[in-house]
């Protein structure tokens, strides 16, 4: 028999139903608790406060990431700034690696800035921070190729090309990661208008800040480790971007790994520096030692087939000296060595000056600033005058010392010569001086602060009422800088004679339009000083004893090629200007043409490998 089918539902049963399913969402009140309306609010403020808590801590934790991702960022592009700056000046001298420097990095930020989106879209699924490891590894490979061809580029377009490639793409990669970063930055407490612009002027105030005390950290303590060199900086540089943004895309750093290892010849180890060494030889020089330190990368070499050895910093010479001469022949025996550039010989002459009370050298007290190779501190211990030098650089002391012929038996202070003379001018009861040599030069441009009107001031207060001094000023005859620091001296020092180290070269001068050349300004204290000599400067013949038995101070002691102020061809800009402390941007507009001729002369002194190898 069939089962008995089962009657349809009821329209009531289903109502049924469909109430018990709704009701079954509703909370069943147990009817043993404690509720009433002040409990039940106690809760709901309790919850509030709860979760007012997690929402305003979840916020500041998310907006302190966003700040301190956006810091590092910046941070990063402060130190790469610096150290391409650094990284540049052994090649192209400091002067000219700054010309374009600041104008890049302005486009890079501006570039980064404004594509932050077109980035993020046409790299993914890659992050554009992966990207930073990889151009920031390359760098260092990609430095040391470029310099290589440093002489095609020229010292004008080199180094736009060589951070045009390298800094410019780390700027701006790091710039729009920055403004995606800051895209998550909470701003809505500010005024719309403000809102948009705290972003971008906020970041790059902060990139601004961070160059300049990262910067001064990092020169001020350059050289002193592995890690603050050159190399070593942009290696850290580096592995800090891998930290900050590990990916996949470091695999493509290793062959840039490998080339700093392996074959760049700027790392600071005996390995890359035989590696140099090997390079050189068919060119016939050898690098004896090397170092970075606070005014730049410094290095011995020497040319054993010319028989000289030469100090350099960056791309400037401090001096040098003809090694194959020393206790050959009638040398033999000598108290000093025999200077390369005729110059350094002439300061000496600062012994030669007529005064009204002549100076024995045995009572004379002498003040060299500047130390280079130490010729001159040489020349006047040897003839047993006591002598102070002050020099700012502790490499440049340790090199002139140990490679070149400085005698021990002087004084040495290793500060900035400015500080030190303003400390002992303000000393009433502190040395005085007989002579001062004032000689300081590097990379195709004077320091200025040791030029001003200020320092000079300086100067006339150590320098004794019968003293004499002499100032070493390499310029070009064809700007304002020289007659506008000659102006400056003779403000100072009334009685004054200028001799330059060579005539002029018509020819060149011709066809050149430059007159670069090194000019010694001998000057006597006052008027009073001088007036009993003829109210003029005049130097008393040179004995045997005053040559010191020294072919070069033979051909170069006297001073010969004077200087007249209708020589200076540099305009009327130049026509009775004093250079003061706080005016000292008359002499930096034109660094940059005098640091480029300084920089061509260079390369006919050395040849461009020892230049570009360093």
């Amino acid at each position: 028999m069939a089962p008995k089918p089962s009657p349809p539902a009821s329209s009531s049963s289903n109502s049924k139903k469909k109430t018990n399913k709704s009701s079954s969402t509703v909370l069943p009140i147990d009817p043993t608790s404690s509720f009433t309306p002040d409990s039940f609010e106690r809760e709901l403020k309790a919850l509030a406060a709860k979760a007012q808590t997690q929402t305003w801590t979840n916020w500041a934790r998310t907006q302190a990431a966003v700040y301190l991702r956006a810091a590092a960022l910046l941070a990063l592009i402060g130190i790469a700034s610096t150290v391409s700056q650094l990284a540049l000046s052994p090649v192209y001298g400091s002067i000219p690696s700054a010309k374009w420097h600041a104008k890049l990095l302005m486009a890079a930020c501006f570039a980064g800035w404004s594509s932050n989106l077109f980035l993020n879209r046409a790299l993914a699924p890659v992050r554009p921070e992966a990207l930073l490891p990889v151009i920031a590894l390359w760098m260092p490979a990609v430095q040391f190729a470029l310099g290589k061809a440093s002489g095609l580029l020229t010292a004008s377009w080199g180094p736009l090309v060589t951070e045009g490639v390298t800094l410019f793409p780390l700027v701006a990669v790091s710039t729009a990661c920055v403004a995606t970063v800051l895209d998550g930055a909470d701003l809505s407490a500010l005024p719309g208008w403000v809102a948009d612009a705290a972003p971008g002027l906020g970041a790059f105030g902060a990139f601004k800040a961070a160059e300049k005390v990262f910067g001064g950290l990092i020169e001020g303590f350059v050289g002193r480790t592995v890690v603050n060199t050159r190399l070593g900086m942009e290696v850290v540089l580096g592995a800090a971007y891998a930290l900050l943004a590990p990916s996949k895309l470091l695999v493509l750093t290793v062959p840039a790994l490998l080339h700093t290892a392996l074959l760049n010849t700027h790392v600071p180890t005996s390995m890359a520096l035989a590696r140099l060494n090997s390079g050189l030889a068919p060119e016939g020089y050898v690098v004896l030692d090397r170092a970075e330190s606070i005014t730049g990368y410094v290095s011995v070499v020497d040319s054993p087939k010319e028989g000289y050895r030469v100090l350099r910093c960056d791309h400037s010479l401090l001096g040098g000296e003809w090694v194959r001469l020393l206790g050959q022949g009638q040398l033999k025996g000598n108290q000093v060595a025999e200077p390369i550039y005729g110059v350094f010989a002439m300061l000496e002459a600062v012994r030669l000056v007529r005064t009204p009370e002549p100076i024995p050298d045995t009572d004379a007290k002498a003040l060299v600033i500047g130390l280079g190779i130490g010729t001159t501190p040489a020349a006047l211990v040897a003839h047993g005058i006591d002598t102070t030098v002050v020099e700012l650089d502790p490499v440049v002391y340790k090199f002139a010392s140990k490679y070149f012929q400085l005698p021990s038996n002087h004084t040495a202070v290793i500060e900035d010569a400015v500080t030190y003379t303003s400390r002992l001018a303000a000393d009433g009861s502190g040395a005085r001086f007989d002579y001062i040599i004032h000689d300081v030069f590097t990379g195709g441009a004077e320091p200025i602060a040791l030029f001003t009107l200020e320092f000079m001031q300086n100067l006339h207060n150590l320098l004794k009422p019968n003293g004499v001094v002499a100032i070493n000023y390499a310029g070009d005859f064809t700007h304002p800088p020289p007659r506008i620091v000659v102006n400056t001296i003779r403000s100072v020092f009334p009685t004054c004679r200028i001799f330059r180290e060579h005539p002029r070269d018509d020819a060149d001068f011709a066809q050149s339009g430059r007159d670069f050349t090194n000019m010694v300004i001998f000057c006597t204290k006052d008027n009073k000083s001088s007036s009993s000599t003829g109210g003029d400067i005049s130097f008393r013949p040179p004995t045997e004893r005053d040559l010191l038995n020294s072919p070069s101070r033979r051909a170069f002691l006297m001073p010969q090629h004077e200087v007249h102020m209708s020589d200076f061809v540099g305009g009327e800009e130049a026509e009775g200007v004093v250079l003061r402390q706080n005016e000292t941007e008359r002499l930096v507009k034109w660094h940059e043409m005098s640091a480029l001729g300084h920089w061509t002369v260079m390369r006919t002194v050395l040849p461009e490998v020892v230049w570009e190898a360093w």
